[in-house]
């Protein structure tokens, strides 16, 4: 009784919790300052033709830099309260899942070298790619084709650390031009395209790496 009590309770503090939310949006007044026109205005200096990717990796590079080391210190944060453990065994499950997991997963590269591709003029880049390849790990690991990771090696700490690192190494480079993310519009498409495809392994491999270290303690 006590326990249907509590459950209750907390079904009806996150019911009370989403209408709130949901009427505090509906609320919102319109945006104080519209920059679409600006960021149209300006697009063609971007080195992409997609605003958002423009917005994100140029106008707001600054942003984006930030998420990607707030993602990789969530890693790291989660490592050092895990600590090192053995990778855990991969569970054995019905081979017909197994066999869906095997045929799902080259199709799942496809489609996020594609996003990663078609980020410059339409919804997709790096944040995209990364997700669908991560979500490829996660998915063999369910299907028992994939342990839970261990202690991170070299390799792994190079390629979890590469995509914020080559940002930021481009960022510095840029200081020679007077700012710290201002891109020379004759190389803008070309240095955005370099970081996105870094980010896209290094976002692959933290947002696989928040499920697949954890998952290294489980047990067979």
């Amino acid at each position: 009784m006590k326990r249907m009590m509590v459950v209750a309770l907390v079904v009806t503090l996150a019911l009370a919790f989403v209408f709130l939310l949901s009427g505090a949006m509906l609320e919102l007044g319109p945006a104080a300052i519209d920059l679409r026109a600006q960021v149209s205005a300006h697009l063609a200096e971007s080195g992409v033709s997609h605003p958002v990717t423009a917005v994100l990796l140029n106008y707001r590079g600054y942003d984006t830099l930030l998420e990607i080391a707030v993602l990789l210190l969530a890693l790291l944060a989660i490592l050092a309260v895990v600590g090192d453990a053995p990778a855990s065994p991969s569970r054995a499950t019905h081979p017909v899942l197994q066999t869906l997991g095997r045929l799902a997963t080259p199709l799942m590269v496809v489609v996020a070298v594609y996003l990663l591709w078609a980020g410059a003029f339409r919804p997709g880049g790096a944040f995209q790619a990364g997700a669908v390849l991560a979500a490829a790990a996660v998915l063999l690991h369910l299907v028992g084709l994939l342990p839970g990771w261990s202690t991170p090696r070299l390799r792994l700490r190079i390629g979890l650390a590469a995509g914020f690192a080559l940002f930021l190494a481009v960022a510095a480079a840029l200081l020679t031009q007077g700012s710290l993310l201002q891109y020379p519009p004759d190389a803008a498409g070309a240095l955005i395209l370099l970081i996105e495809s870094g980010l896209t392994v290094s976002l692959a491999l933290i947002l696989a790496g928040l499920f697949l270290f954890l998952a290294r303690e489980e047990r067979a």
